[in-house]
């Protein structure tokens, strides 16, 4: 086997670029022979067991790297991560080198078993686990240290000597796909699974949940429409579309997980274990034994974690929330600064300066939000956690917090302070569309037009250096490294989420906001697979079985708009009407019924299994087999 090994990964007409490695121009020779030493050596002596071979420009520069692997390396790299593949017996089992002959589709020479995308998350999870041994720095620069332990690229990205690491796409495939994604305007479901093979499971699944919530946001846009038209003022005539609204956002959630575990099941992400999960490449601590897999490993101490969060992060979080409501109260002087100057002129100019200070509010929301987003990223970092679902889960936390408060808080404090629904039907209209349009034009459109012009200088230069017309390699590689950076569906996530919570927490109050969701969810599909295909380096490829932590933060939304759709109603006159004696009986009343409603939607949640009954026929199935291979060892 080790002969093999060795006679395959040196074997150089194999070679199929798959990875970019992109190092400072003025990188030193021996750093950059050490790196590329580390990369191709074998895998018992610390290295990664790739290929690699440098991209010689016009120039003579040799600072750009294409990284590559055998077959046989990869297929070694897919057991190693735990790819899930589909059996000759149509079941889904982690693929293991030893039984490749029962996978569908598998042959010695049939080097498209695995995808494009899985092959470049193999080398990207072999560089990342490249750490330092016995090296106590990195050779040419004294000044950066290195320790057993250390991630060498994270180093190497800290110091400046590596710029960046990052998938090639493959244009034939990409071609096909535009032409089936967003080529042509069409009334019909995505290619999710054509979309799964050439970016990963990770995107696929927020696309396929873009997918479904805009068709799910479609009955309460047809019946909003009518409410708003006819109902405008009449607060208990929206008890039933509020009613409807809350069990709305329950079925959503739950059959959403359901249609979920199909798609990862076919994709066999539903099967992939944590274990396989390594630390993340910005984990640093002291080397170590895991004493579960009895690997070296830097090892952090929970409890100086611990301190960090507590003693630093969560002091931070609350004085930029004191801050974003100290924003909030200057917003609410402008309000009145308006309504005054409207009072005085009573004009048209004054009619429409009765929507600035809403505008400038929420164009002030996404500024903070954006710089929040990256203090919230260093906090999360410097924490330092082990694995990158930790790591996630607390920046997510971070950032839903600051951005509910940041979003919401004006609309609770007009709805449940100042008792003014005709502001708050104002504000929350200015604020959803507001951030819809400058979102959609931070994300697609101005990337879209600034990629557009630097592609036409790039070719304009490469032209002028007379390379070949056609789409080589070096002009390929030379157009993809200057493209922008897509850092992963955390913010297309977070827009989804606070869209959801602009349609359920007030939706007795306006009841457009579905109607504006939908249709900006429908160019929202079209402009994010636009940056995916024209804008963006390709993004490597992250297994994933669900959408995480998004679901808890969806259904506590749920929960939340239940209490604030329960409270608008029981402040609404005519319901205040029928107690006109007691206002006791009023809250006991509204505390019942949204207690009611609450125990309906825990009850439906409980009833609605996650998984359709075939996928859990299959995994207990699979369980089975386990336990008694397990037996017969």
């Amino acid at each position: 086997m080790k002969e093999s090994w060795s006679s395959l990964d040196t074997f150089e007409p194999n070679f199929r670029p798959l990875v970019v490695i992109e190092l400072a121009k003025n990188t030193r020779e021996e750093t950059r022979e050490w790196l590329t030493s580390r990369i191709m050596d074998k895998k018992a002596n610390g290295g990664a067991q790739l290929l690699v071979k440098p991209l010689v420009t016009e120039s003579g520069d040799q600072n750009i790297y294409l990284v590559g692997a055998s077959h046989f390396r990869l297929l070694l790299g897919a057991e190693a991560v735990g790819l899930v593949k589909e059996c000759t017996d149509n079941s889904m089992r982690t693929f293991t080198y030893s039984s490749r002959k029962t996978f569908k589709g598998f042959a010695d020479d049939n080097h498209s078993f695995l995808t494009m995308a899985e092959c470049q998350y193999i080398i990207k999870h072999e560089l990342e686990n490249l750490r330092a041994k016995d090296e106590k720095i990195i050779p040419g620069y004294p000044q950066a240290k290195l320790y057993p332990g250390k991630s060498i690229v994270r180093r190497l990205l800290t110091n400046g000597i590596l710029v960046q690491i990052f998938p090639l796409h493959d244009q034939e495939e990409l071609k096909k796909l535009r032409h089936t994604w967003y080529g042509r305007v069409k009334i019909g479901y995505q290619p999710l699974d054509e979309i799964r093979c050439y970016f990963g499971e990770t995107i696929a699944l927020y696309f396929g949940f873009l997918e479904y919530f805009t068709f799910a946001l479609i009955p309460m846009a047809v019946i909003g429409i009518p409410y708003y038209v006819f109902a405008w003022e009449d607060y208990d005539k929206y008890v039933m579309f509020a009613t409807f609204n809350l069990l709305w956002s329950t079925v959503i959630l739950e059959v959403w997980k359901r249609l979920c575990a199909v798609m990862t099941y076919r994709w066999g992400t539903l099967l992939m274990k944590r274990q396989f999960e390594e630390p993340r490449p910005g984990f640093h601590g002291v080397l170590g034994v895991n004493p579960v897999t009895g690997r070296e490993e830097p090892v952090y101490s929970s409890i100086r974690r611990q301190l960090r969060i507590y003693l630093v992060s969560l002091p931070f979080v609350c004085l930029c929330l004191y801050f974003s409501l100290y924003v909030m109260m200057i917003y609410f002087d402008l309000e009145q600064w308006a309504l005054d100057y409207h009072k005085e002129s009573e004009s048209n100019f004054s009619s429409l300066m009765l929507f600035v200070p809403s505008i400038i509010y929420a164009i002030v929301i996404e500024i903070m939000n954006r710089i929040y987003r990256y203090a919230a990223e260093f906090l999360t970092s410097w924490e330092n956690h082990r694995l990158e679902s930790s790591y996630q889960n607390h920046l997510i936390l971070k950032v839903l917090v600051f951005n509910f408060l940041n979003c919401f808080a004006s609309l609770f404090y007009i709805a449940f302070v100042l008792f003014d629904m005709k502001l708050l039907r104002q504000s929350l209209a200015t604020l959803l569309i507001t951030s819809q349009i400058l979102n959609q034009f931070a994300e697609a459109f101005l990337p879209y037009w600034l990629q557009k012009r630097h592609k036409k200088r790039m070719k304009k230069k490469m032209y002028s250096q007379k390379t070949d017309t056609d789409l080589s390699l070096v002009e390929q590689v030379n157009l993809e490294k200057e493209m922008g950076t897509y850092f992963g569906t955390f913010d297309d996530y977070l827009e989804l989420f606070l869209q959801f919570g602009y349609v359920s927490l007030f939706s007795c109050v306006y009841p457009l906001a579905a109607v504006f969701a939908v249709l900006n969810n429908i160019t929202e599909i079209y402009s994010d697979a636009l940056k995916m295909c024209r804008v963006y380096k390709r993004p490597f490829a992250e297994p994933t079985a669900n959408i995480g932590v998004w679901q808890l933060a969806f259904e506590t939304m749920s929960v939340i708009s239940v209490v604030t759709n329960c409270i608008l109603i029981g402040m609404s006159p005519q319901v205040n009407a029928l107690f006109p004696d007691s206002k006791m009986d009023l809250i006991l009343t509204v505390a019942f019924v949204e207690h009611m409603l609450l125990a309906m939607k825990f009850v439906m949640a409980f009833v609605i299994p996650d998984k359709p009954r075939d996928i859990q026929i299959k995994l207990a199935r699979l369980e089975f087999e386990s336990l008694e291979a397990l037996k017969q060892q």
